[in-house]
């Protein structure tokens, strides 16, 4: 038997909000009644630069490399290669990002117009990944990762950190795709809060994994499968829900689509379907909360056109 999977501490998700400050946001929360009159706690996280949580991973990635990267390389459905593009940009160092040929325009867009040199490889996240190897090998390249990474993971646990200033809620509830956000936030929170994971049927990476005890392979599919479509879970982000004891949820297309209508009609929030996904767990009743539990949930990406958003059914 080899080792566990390593996952943050408390002390590195604690240095690397010390390494990140003053290159990512603190996004605010919003305290929110739901239809059935629970109080619910969103963390606004699709306020962070680039539009999702992922800059929080992808600066800690090349701020505690050994080196000053002359290239970063990314594979990417989306939302981190635009996290990437942006960390670049701001740094001065050339990006590369891969993602698939079926990821949304206007993510393809935004990364070209950040600077970033961009690949469409394959349908699926995981042959972008592929199409990455040759380029993330150059001398002086730093492949940024965009789940599995510990670097990736132990960023994004400064959210968890951040919140934890914010809100005393008990439970959060946090979508899932690779796992690198659940991984930082059960890594900060193990054992202190409860943590729920939620992912589309089409999309369950993670309950998978948690059921079997290990990665298995799945074929993503549905609304939120740009964001939260990859093919496998992460070894780090399911060692941290192991360890945390997290559990698993989830959750319909509609019920998807249904949180997301939610959050622009009551909140003016525009979420992309992996950004409401966390809260259609609660809409849907996925996750039934006791009375007395205190919730808050992680609303983490608005890379979507708003076009479809409506006041009236």
């Amino acid at each position: 038997m080899g080792d566990a999977p390593a996952h943050p501490t408390r002390a590195q998700i604690t240095e690397a909000r010390r390494l990140v400050a003053g290159h990512v946001r603190r996004t605010p929360v919003l305290d929110v009644t739901l239809d059935d009159g629970r109080p619910v706690t969103l963390k606004l996280e699709q306020l962070q630069h680039t539009g999702s949580f992922k800059p929080r991973g992808a600066f800690h990635s090349v701020l505690s490399a050994p080196r000053r990267p002359d290239l970063l390389v990314a594979a990417s459905g989306g939302n981190h290669g635009l996290a990437v593009a942006h960390v670049g940009r701001s740094l001065g160092i050339p990006v590369q990002v891969f993602v698939p040929a079926t990821a949304p325009a206007v993510k393809v867009a935004r990364l070209h117009a950040l600077g970033a040199q961009v690949h469409q490889v394959g349908e699926r996240y995981a042959e972008a990944l592929e199409a990455s190897a040759a380029a993330a090998a150059a001398p002086g390249a730093l492949a940024v990762h965009a789940y599995d990474g510990l670097p990736t993971v132990t960023g994004q646990g400064t959210l968890a950190a951040e919140l934890e200033e914010q809100t005393d809620a008990g439970t959060v509830l946090v979508a899932v795709g690779g796992g690198g956000l659940i991984g930082g936030v059960a890594s900060w929170w193990a054992g202190r809060r409860r943590i729920v994971a939620v992912e589309p049927h089409g999309c369950p990476t993670m309950h998978t994994a948690l059921a079997a005890g290990w990665p298995v392979p799945t074929a993503p599919s549905g609304l939120a499968a740009d964001s939260l479509g990859a093919t496998v879970v992460g070894q780090v982000g399911l060692a941290a829900c192991r360890a945390a004891e997290a559990v698993s949820v989830l959750v319909g297309d509609d019920d998807i689509a249904q949180a997301r209508q939610w959050l622009w009609r009551h909140v003016r929030v525009a979420a992309e379907p992996g950004g409401a996904t966390a809260l259609a767990a609660l809409l849907s009743g996925a996750h039934r909360p006791d009375d007395a539990e205190r919730v808050c949930v992680i609303v983490c990406g608005a890379n979507a056109s708003p076009a479809d958003l409506t006041d009236v059914d």
